[in-house]
């Protein structure tokens, strides 16, 4: 691509983009800009790992990339409003990755822009993201698809309704986390029963991943799924019966409406 992007904020999620669009090529390291305070911690160690251009002005990010993309914390970008809205050119897209900020509160803080709601989750940085994506109707369709074609070269993107988005956090956005807590549980499992450790993460993780490749590429029902691998009075039926027993998929299910409701509530 020829068109610089720009972040406005070093944290976790912008580095995990920076990545990803650096592993699949999609744009040079000089095309990279990246902007946060000159004291925060995060954007030394951003240029140092990438090799990204490093802003040390806000307007300077704004005058020279034609994506810029708002990777701060909720809070943090509701007090930028004013800055962004006297920086931000007519013809430039802006994508906010703040959980909790809808489109027209964005709208109301920062007037006639082109704006993208989009929730990514941290695999993106391993090119396995998930990211739903919003816009106003002063985004193109050639834009909008142009926004995709990025977060598609980290994973995968999909336009989602914006009431939904409450759910994709319960779902995507903050799953990751569950599934770490269950293959770090897999393993503990195993190594009770006397495996190495270091065996025990790969062979937990290596089992998720290819579950979720098996549901991606067969389009098969999960519960289709797990029946093939439970056998009649077999190890696996038993250890489904434990789960089952203990709430298994009623806790999730929870989990999954916590999170949405907790994304509820942080908007204004």
């Amino acid at each position: 691509m020829t068109k610089k992007i720009g972040f406005y904020g070093s944290g976790n999620m912008a580095q995990g983009m920076i990545q990803g669009l650096l592993a699949k090529g999609v744009y040079s390291k000089e095309a990279i800009l990246v902007y946060n305070r000159r004291d925060a911690p995060t954007l030394e160690a951003t240029v140092q790992q990438f090799r990204i251009t490093p802003i040390t002005d806000a307007q300077q990010l704004f005058a020279q990339a034609q994506v810029i993309v708002l990777a701060v914390k909720p809070q943090v970008l509701r007090s930028l409003y004013p800055e962004i809205k006297q920086q931000l050119a007519s013809d430039q897209l802006l994508i906010s990755l703040a959980a909790g900020i809808s489109l027209s509160e964005l709208e109301n803080g920062l007037g006639t822009a082109k704006l993208l709601r989009a929730m990514p989750n941290t695999p993106l940085a391993v090119l396995e993201g998930m990211t739903a994506v919003v816009t106003n109707e002063r985004v193109t369709e050639d834009e909008l698809q142009e926004v995709l074609a990025i977060f598609n070269h980290v994973g995968k993107a999909r336009v989602l309704p914006e009431q939904l988005f409450d759910a994709f956090i319960g779902v995507s956005g903050s799953a990751p986390a569950y599934v770490y807590l269950f293959i770090e549980a897999l393993a503990d499992g195993a190594v009770l029963e006397g495996m190495p450790r270091e065996a025990a993460y790969e062979f937990a993780a290596q089992t998720v991943l290819g579950s979720a490749q098996m549901v991606l590429s067969t389009k098969k029902h999960p519960g289709e799924l797990k029946d093939q691998v439970c056998s009649p009075g077999g190890t696996t039926i038993e250890a489904v019966k434990v789960l089952e027993d203990n709430h298994f998929r009623s806790t999730v299910i929870q989990a999954v409406q916590a999170a949405a409701q907790k994304s509820r509530n942080m908007q204004s």
